[in-house]
Protein backbone atom coordinates (compact mmCIF):
# COMPACT_ATOMS: atom_id res chain seq x y z
CA UNK A 1 0.00 0.00 0.00
CA UNK A 2 1.10 3.27 -0.51
CA UNK A 3 0.69 6.99 -1.39
CA UNK A 4 1.60 10.39 -2.57
CA UNK A 5 3.23 10.69 0.73
CA UNK A 6 4.34 7.28 2.38
CA UNK A 7 4.26 3.46 1.95
CA UNK A 8 4.02 0.64 3.34
CA UNK A 9 2.28 -2.93 4.56
CA UNK A 10 0.03 -5.39 6.95
CA UNK A 11 1.69 -6.98 9.15
CA UNK A 12 0.91 -10.21 11.03
CA UNK A 13 2.28 -9.52 13.87
CA UNK A 14 0.42 -7.77 17.18
CA UNK A 15 0.42 -3.99 17.61
CA UNK A 16 3.39 -4.21 20.55
CA UNK A 17 5.56 -6.83 18.58
CA UNK A 18 5.03 -4.64 15.36
CA UNK A 19 6.19 -1.93 17.42
CA UNK A 20 9.08 -3.83 18.49
CA UNK A 21 10.13 -5.27 15.07
CA UNK A 22 10.15 -2.08 13.18
CA UNK A 23 12.63 -0.37 15.82
CA UNK A 24 14.85 -3.70 15.45
CA UNK A 25 14.90 -3.49 11.68
CA UNK A 26 15.48 0.46 11.67
CA UNK A 27 18.63 -0.26 13.79
CA UNK A 28 19.93 -2.71 11.21
CA UNK A 29 19.81 0.55 8.90
CA UNK A 30 21.11 2.51 10.81
CA UNK A 31 18.17 4.41 11.83
CA UNK A 32 17.29 5.63 16.18
CA UNK A 33 14.14 6.46 17.31
CA UNK A 34 13.97 10.33 18.29
CA UNK A 35 10.49 10.69 19.57
CA UNK A 36 7.66 8.34 20.22
CA UNK A 37 4.40 9.60 19.85
CA UNK A 38 1.15 7.32 21.78
CA UNK A 39 -1.42 8.91 20.10
CA UNK A 40 -3.90 6.54 21.59
CA UNK A 41 -2.61 7.71 24.97
CA UNK A 42 -2.92 11.30 24.11
CA UNK A 43 -5.93 11.11 22.65
CA UNK A 44 -7.37 9.09 26.20
CA UNK A 45 -5.77 11.89 28.28
CA UNK A 46 -6.46 14.86 26.63
CA UNK A 47 -10.12 14.12 24.94
CA UNK A 48 -10.97 10.90 27.38
CA UNK A 49 -11.72 9.30 23.97
CA UNK A 50 -10.64 5.45 23.23
CA UNK A 51 -9.32 4.60 19.78
CA UNK A 52 -7.15 2.01 18.46
CA UNK A 53 -3.37 1.63 19.03
CA UNK A 54 -1.72 4.17 17.11
CA UNK A 55 2.42 5.19 17.34
CA UNK A 56 3.90 7.47 15.68
CA UNK A 57 8.01 6.51 15.50
CA UNK A 58 10.27 9.38 14.72
CA UNK A 59 13.25 7.73 13.13
CA UNK A 60 16.54 9.48 12.29
CA UNK A 61 20.02 8.33 10.85
CA UNK A 62 22.05 10.59 12.21
CA UNK A 63 24.50 10.35 9.27
CA UNK A 64 22.16 11.32 6.68
CA UNK A 65 20.56 13.60 8.81
CA UNK A 66 23.60 15.28 9.68
CA UNK A 67 24.62 15.60 5.76
CA UNK A 68 20.61 16.88 5.47
CA UNK A 69 21.33 19.50 8.12
CA UNK A 70 24.97 20.50 6.85
CA UNK A 71 23.68 21.65 3.15
CA UNK A 72 20.32 23.29 4.39
CA UNK A 73 19.87 24.25 8.09
CA UNK A 74 16.13 24.71 7.95
CA UNK A 75 15.50 21.11 6.66
CA UNK A 76 14.73 20.34 9.96
CA UNK A 77 11.51 20.91 9.21
CA UNK A 78 11.17 18.50 7.54
CA UNK A 79 12.68 15.78 10.07
CA UNK A 80 12.60 12.69 10.96
CA UNK A 81 11.16 10.34 9.13
CA UNK A 82 7.75 9.36 10.83
CA UNK A 83 6.83 5.35 10.99
CA UNK A 84 3.50 5.10 11.78
CA UNK A 85 2.01 1.87 13.65
CA UNK A 86 -1.34 1.54 13.99
CA UNK A 87 -4.23 -0.87 14.38
CA UNK A 88 -7.35 -1.19 12.54
CA UNK A 89 -11.07 -1.94 13.61
CA UNK A 90 -10.17 -5.74 12.73
CA UNK A 91 -7.23 -5.75 14.45
CA UNK A 92 -4.86 -5.62 11.51
CA UNK A 93 -1.62 -4.09 12.26
CA UNK A 94 -0.56 -1.53 9.52
CA UNK A 95 3.62 -0.06 9.19
CA UNK A 96 3.39 2.95 6.90
CA UNK A 97 6.71 4.88 6.10
CA UNK A 98 7.34 8.75 5.48
CA UNK A 99 8.10 8.72 2.10
CA UNK A 100 11.30 11.10 2.39
CA UNK A 101 11.30 11.93 -1.56
CA UNK A 102 7.91 13.44 -1.03
CA UNK A 103 8.66 15.65 1.82
CA UNK A 104 11.98 16.32 1.39
CA UNK A 105 11.01 17.05 -2.27
CA UNK A 106 10.05 20.46 -1.16
CA UNK A 107 13.23 21.79 -0.47
CA UNK A 108 14.99 23.01 -3.97
CA UNK A 109 18.24 22.07 -2.98
CA UNK A 110 20.20 19.28 -5.58
CA UNK A 111 22.24 18.05 -2.85
CA UNK A 112 19.34 16.94 -1.23
CA UNK A 113 18.01 14.55 -3.70
CA UNK A 114 20.70 11.67 -3.44
CA UNK A 115 20.03 11.93 0.27
CA UNK A 116 16.08 11.19 0.30
CA UNK A 117 17.03 8.27 -2.53
CA UNK A 118 19.00 6.64 -0.22
CA UNK A 119 16.97 7.02 2.81
CA UNK A 120 13.84 5.37 1.02
CA UNK A 121 16.04 3.14 0.32
CA UNK A 122 16.81 1.75 3.39
CA UNK A 123 13.12 2.35 4.70
CA UNK A 124 12.21 0.04 1.85
CA UNK A 125 14.52 -2.24 3.15
CA UNK A 126 13.21 -1.99 6.93
CA UNK A 127 9.75 -3.05 5.29
CA UNK A 128 10.75 -5.84 3.34
CA UNK A 129 12.03 -7.06 6.60
CA UNK A 130 8.84 -6.72 8.07
CA UNK A 131 7.26 -9.46 6.06
CA UNK A 132 9.94 -12.04 5.25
Amino acid sequence: MSNEFGFGTIVELGFDEAVERVTEALAKEGFGILTVIDVQATIKAKLDKDMRPYRILGACNPVLAHQAVTAVPEIGLLLPCNVLVREDEEGRVHVSFMDPGAVLGLVDDARIDPLAAQVKQKLETVLAALNP
